[in-house]
């Protein structure tokens, strides 16, 4: 067998388990909510509290037609993405700084791991004090749980990158940003990435925790009002509706990851 034979024979395989990757995926998903319905439907479960798969696709139906719910869709996927933006970005940027100076790093330290720590619902009332019950202070809940997780992951990937790419470089009379740019930040890439993956999750807490103490409007508002009536179908369906959003976010940056990955080797 030549190389060309062993090299398809090679994506053969990747595509064959991709496949049977996403059966698993989609039979799990299936058997969740045939479950649901089912558990609902003869009271395994009390449907007052925990809903039902067709009364929520029901809603789901009624309220899109109408509307009332793309709204309250868009401005918290708005929201989610700006947060998770800026997080990414102002993580990569600190992280930057800290790697460019050690003993900046070493003073930031202990205030990274603290406020790593520390909870950040405990910081909504003071944002929203601080900057008003708008979208500023939702989007920058979603920063601050996002940030700091970034910081962290990227920091620690920028300084396990192999010593010996910078010694060559410093060897040929590259300055410290330009051994920064040829060699630490590319050799980083993947622990970024994986980065953005966990941010997609931080992002959604973020904006959600922020819409339930001060938003009007967004899924967030939905679910803390669903509460104070008892629709709980309207809770369960926007549930669903962040599950999925945030589901899709993922793929994006699946997509994302390995466009990367693809020209970082060329």
């Amino acid at each position: 067998m030549n190389d060309r034979q062993l090299f398809e024979s090679y994506q053969r395989g990747l595509k064959r388990e991709r496949k049977i990757v996403l059966t698993w995926q989609l039979t799990i998903l299936i058997a969740f909510f045939t479950i649901w319905e089912a558990a609902s439907r003869l009271y395994w479960i009390d449907p007052l509290l925990f809903s039902s798969p067709s009364k929520v696709i029901h809603l789901l139906a009624v309220r899109i037609g109408n509307g009332s719910l793309i709204t309250h869709l868009q401005i918290t996927l708005f929201e989610t993405i700006i947060g998770f933006i800026i997080g990414t970005i102002g993580g990569v940027i600190i992280a930057t700084a800290l790697w460019s100076s050690a003993r900046f790093a070493k003073v930031m330290d202990p205030y990274l791991v603290v406020f790593n720590a520390m909870p950040k619902v405990a910081l909504g009332p003071i944002l929203i004090v601080a900057l008003g019950p708008g979208y500023l202070s939702i989007i920058a809940m979603g920063f601050i749980i996002s940030v700091i997780v970034t910081t962290l992951v990227v920091f620690s990937a920028f300084n396990e990158v192999d010593p010996n790419y910078e010694k060559v470089l410093r060897s040929f009379g590259a300055t410290r940003w330009q051994c920064f740019r040829e060699a630490i930040f590319p050799a980083a890439m993947p622990a970024m990435i994986s980065t953005l993956k966990v941010n997609v999750g931080l992002s959604w807490v973020g904006v959600i925790v922020g819409e339930y103490l001060v938003s009007k409007q967004g899924l967030g508002y939905l679910i803390i009002y669903g509460f104070q009536v008892f629709d709980f179908t309207l809770v369960m369906a926007s549930l669903v509706i962040i599950a999925i959003l945030a589901a899709i976010m993922y793929k994006l940056v699946e997509k994302l990851e390995r466009w990367l990955i693809k020209n970082r080797n060329i």
